[in-house]
C-alpha cells in the first residue's frame, strides 16, 4: 500500500492510497484457490476443477469482495502505520470506477480524516477549587417532617351536608372521555382528590369546588401539550365526576407511631435519616458547584483547537434543542430578543467549551487509565431501566442491542470518575456555607426554598436496607398518573 499525504491543514489530514493491481491480483488469486480446494464441477474430481474454470465462474466476485476489503482497511491500515489520532471516522472514497471484470488494476483510494489535537495536560496539582458544604437548618428539618406528617395524614369523614372547600379531600369515581369515547386511564374509582390541589390535570380538582356527597359534576379540561402520554397530548377531554365522600386530612403527630408506620424503629430513627437525606441532597447540589467551578478552571486551560466535525455536531445538537424549544414557546429568557447570529454564535461558542473539556477530560481519564467496569456500566444500566416501570427490557435491549447507544450510560460515569481523580490531586478548600449559597447561576434553586423535595432521596443514594421517608399514603392515584 503506497500512501501519499495530499492535505495538511491544522488538524485535517487528507491521503491519497494506492493498493497495487499486484496485490489486487494475488489476493484475488488466493481467495479463488481457496474456493477451488472444494469446488465440484462435472467431469472433475473434486479439488482438481482448473483455475481458469474457478476464475471464469467466480472471479468478477471474488475481485469485487478484495477490492472491498481494500478499500474499508485502507484507512486502518493508514492510521495504524502511521498513529494517528483520529477525531471521528475517516471519510473514504474511491478515485474512479475500478471494473471487477477487467484485469487487476491499481486501486486508487482517498482518505480524509481530523486528528485529536495535541493536548498539554495541566498540572492536576495545581488547580485550585473550593469545595462547599451546608448542614440542615432547623427549620428545615421541621418543614420536611411536617411534609412527612401531611403525606401520612388520617382522613377524617366531613358529616356537615356541605360543598367540598379548597384543601378538603373528596372521594370520587371519575370517568374521562375525548369526543365521547372514553380513553385508557381515563377511569377511576374511589379515589381521594384534594379540592384544588396539584397532581392531576391542570384544572381537574378546582372543578371539584363546592362539590356535595352524592352529586355528579362534568368538567372540562385540556390535557398539557407536553402530557406523557402523546395520544392524549393537548387534546380536550370530559370528566364525569361522581363524588362519594368528603374528607379532611389530619396530619399524623410525629411520633414513634408514625415511625413505625413508615418502616423505622422510632422517631429518632425517621429523623436521623430524614437529616440523612436532606444532607445529601446538599452534598449532591455542592458536587455539582465543585465540578462547575473544576470545569471552568480546566477550560482556562483547553488552549487547542477543537476538531471542526466534533464541533459541528455538538452545534447542531444543541441548535436542535434550541429550536425545539421553540417551537415548543420555550424561549429561554436570557435568548429573548436575540437573533439568530447572536444565538448561534454563542451557542457555538458552548459547543466549542463542551467539545474541549470532553477532549480534555477524556485525555486525562486515558493518560491515568481511567476505565468504566462491566460492573458499573450494569449498575447505570439497572438504574436506567428501574425509571421506566413495566418497559425494564425494552431499556436494556435498547442499551444492549442499538449500536452505540451504551455510550450513553457509560459517558457521564467516564466524566464523574476523571473528575473525581481531579479533585483527588488537586487543591481543594473545603468551605462551610449557608444553604442557599449552593446554587449557581444555571443550576437548580437553592435548596432551602423547596421543603418537600427535601424529603426524596435521589434513586442512587437511596440505601436498599433503609425504608424511604416518602412511605405510601392512603391516597390513590391521580388521573394524570393513570392516564
Amino acid at each position: 500500500m503506497q500512501v501519499t499525504e495530499t492535505l495538511s491543514d491544522g488538524l485535517k489530514r487528507s491521503y491519497a492510497v494506492r493498493v497495487p493491481a499486484a496485490d489486487i491480483e494475488s489476493q484475488t488469486r488466493k481467495k479463488l484457490a481457496d474456493i477451488g480446494k472444494n469446488m465440484r464441477l462435472p467431469g472433475f474430481r473434486p479439488g482438481k476443477v482448473p483455475p481458469n474454470l474457478i476464475r471464469q465462474r467466480y472471479g468478477s466476485s471474488v475481485m469485487a469482495e478484495v477490492m472491498q476489503d481494500a478499500v474499508s482497511g485502507a484507512a486502518d491500515k493508514l492510521i495504524a502505520e502511521r498513529q494517528l489520532r483520529p477525531a471521528g471516522q475517516p471519510r473514504i472514497s474511491l478515485a474512479g470506477q475500478p471494473n471487477p471484470e477487467a484485469a487487476a488494476q491499481d486501486l486508487e483510494i482517498n482518505v480524509e480524516l481530523e486528528l485529536l489535537p495535541d493536548i498539554t495536560l495541566p498540572d492536576l496539582a495545581a488547580l485550585a477549587v473550593t469545595r462547599v458544604k451546608a448542614v440542615p437548618a432547623e427549620d428545615v428539618i421541621e418543614r420536611a417532617l411536617k411534609s412527612v406528617s401531611e403525606q401520612n395524614r388520617d382522613l377524617i369523614d366531613i358529616e356537615e351536608d356541605r360543598g367540598a372547600a379548597k384543601g378538603e379531600l373528596l372521594v370520587v369515581d371519575f370517568t374521562g372521555s375525548i369526543e365521547g369515547v372514553p380513553f385508557q386511564g381515563g377511569t377511576g374509582g374511589e379515589v381521594t382528590v384534594e379540592v384544588a390541589g396539584g397532581g392531576f390535570i391542570p384544572g381537574f380538582t378546582e372543578q371539584l369546588e363546592g362539590m356535595k356527597a352524592g352529586e355528579t359534576r362534568t368538567i372540562d379540561v385540556a390535557f398539557p401539550a407536553e402530557y406523557q402520554a402523546a395520544e392524549l397530548a393537548g387534546k380536550a377531554a370530559k370528566f364525569e365526576v361522581v363524588a362519594k365522600a368528603l374528607k379532611r386530612g389530619v396530619p399524623a403527630a410525629l411520633d414513634d407511631a408514625l415511625a413505625v408506620k413508615i418502616g423505622f424503629e422510632s422517631f429518632e430513627k425517621l429523623n436521623e435519616a430524614l437529616v440523612a437525606q436532606i444532607q445529601r441532597e446538599y452534598d449532591q447540589m455542592a458536587r455539582l458547584r465543585v465540578k462547575r467551578e473544576l470545569l471552568d478552571v480546566l477550560a482556562e486551560t483547553a488552549d487547542f483547537a477543537s476538531p471542526s466535525n466534533l464541533l459541528e455536531a455538538e452545534f447542531a445538537a444543541i441548535w436542535q434543542r434550541v429550536e425545539a424549544d421553540r417551537r415548543e414557546g420555550r424561549v429561554d429568557e436570557e435568548d429573548a430578543g436575540k437573533d439568530d447570529e447572536t444565538l448561534r454564535a454563542e451557542y457555538r461558542a458552548i459547543a466549542d467549551r463542551r467539545v474541549k473539556l470532553g477532549l480534555l477530560l477524556s485525555e486525562i481519564g486515558r493518560v491515568n487509565n481511567i476505565q468504566v467496569t462491566q460492573a458499573e456500566l450494569s449498575q447505570a444500566l439497572r438504574a436506567e431501566a428501574m425509571r421506566y416501570p413495566g418497559q425494564e427490557k425494552q431499556v436494556v435491549d435498547f442499551f444492549t442491542k442499538q449500536q452505540g447507544a451504551i455510550e450513553q450510560l457509560r459517558g457521564p460515569i467516564f466524566e464523574d470518575k476523571v473528575v473525581d481523580h481531579i479533585l483527588s490531586v488537586a487543591t481543594v478548600t473545603e468551605k462551610i456555607v449557608p444553604v442557599e449559597e449552593l446554587a449557581m447561576p444555571g443550576m437548580p434553586g437553592a435548596v432551602a426554598d423547596e421543603a418537600a423535595p427535601a424529603i426524596e432521596a435521589a434513586p442512587e443514594a437511596e440505601s436498599e436496607t433503609t425504608p424511604k421517608i416518602e412511605a405510601e399514603t392512603s391516597e390513590p392515584a391521580a388521573p394524570e398518573a393513570t392516564a
